[in-house]
């Protein structure tokens, strides 16, 4: 894959993060191709979350969580299609408008009225300090940390409620293995995020040696945009489920494309491990 000099429509790269994925190649209009397209999955699983709480007639407050990974997908996407500053920072913005609102509604689930205006303001004062901070010293070990730990709380809280809140073991089971998918993209995510940075100059070489479309294989942001994407969808949906009582049924079914088969899964190794 021959990297073929042209003048890119966004000007001079202004962000101070620029992935593996080589600048301009496909489109003198696109500076990071697949990284900018595979952000679009987010948008995807916002859109059908959306779908199917106006298919319940229950939209309202919690359409937010859809929205924000719509957010996210939008932020992420004008990000690697300009490589600028200010793109940069609305696409790390966005992460946390996703995960903020999620916070506040497990950490405010049957709590009294002022332990939830309590946290409402701990966590608008933490978000307005990371922003602010993040983007005035352009740093960025505190916003990944606090994305990092803010996914940690959802998590574990999560299952915590799951555990409470759902008496019956078969539908707590069935919460458990979409919550498993869930875990485990972002686990996978992450490692090839890390993988795409620590291996980059090997996964540019493979790329000029097999050509396109084989080359499209070896862009692992994009694998790290689809993995989180599910992973924030799993997120957003079982938080959803929790808190609004929905767990009178199996979920899965209704889920996006391809948790339930990931989930039935998961169901079918644990059996065949326990009947070993």
């Amino acid at each position: 894959m021959e990297t073929v000099p042209v003048v890119p429509f966004w000007g001079p790269a202004t962000s101070y993060l620029n992935f593996c994925e080589e600048d301009y190649v496909i489109t003198r209009f696109v500076a990071e191709f697949i990284n900018t397209f595979s952000s679009l999955i987010f948008i995807i699983f916002g859109i059908y979350g959306l779908l199917q709480l106006h298919r319940k007639q229950q939209t309202g407050f919690r359409s937010i969580s859809y929205l924000g990974l719509i957010g996210v997908g939008v932020c992420s996407a004008g990000y690697h299609m300009t490589l600028k500053y200010h793109t940069q920072m609305s696409d790390e913005l966005s992460m946390h408008l996703l995960t903020t609102p999620l916070l506040y509604r497990i950490l405010t689930f049957k709590a009294s009225p002022e332990r939830t205006r309590l946290v409402g303001i701990v966590l608008s004062v933490l978000f307005t300090i990371v922003m602010v901070v993040h983007m005035a010293m352009d740093e960025f070990l505190l916003h990944a940390s606090s994305f990092g730990l803010a996914v940690y709380m959802i998590a574990t809280r999560t299952s915590k409620i799951i555990s409470q809140q759902v008496p019956d073991p078969y539908f707590r089971k069935k919460l458990r293995n979409i919550s498993f998918v869930g875990i485990f993209c972002f686990a996978l995510g992450y490692t090839v995020w890390l993988i795409d940075d620590w291996a980059c100059g090997y996964l540019i070489k493979t790329r000029h040696a097999v050509g396109l479309p084989l080359a499209f294989l070896t862009e692992l942001h994009g694998w790290w945009h689809l993995l989180t994407a599910i992973g924030g969808y799993v997120a957003v949906v079982l938080v959803d489920l929790v808190t609004t009582g929905e767990v009178h049924e199996d979920p899965t079914a209704q889920l996006a494309w391809p948790i339930p088969p990931a989930a039935r899964f998961i169901e079918s190794m644990t059996s065949s491990t326990k009947l070993k």
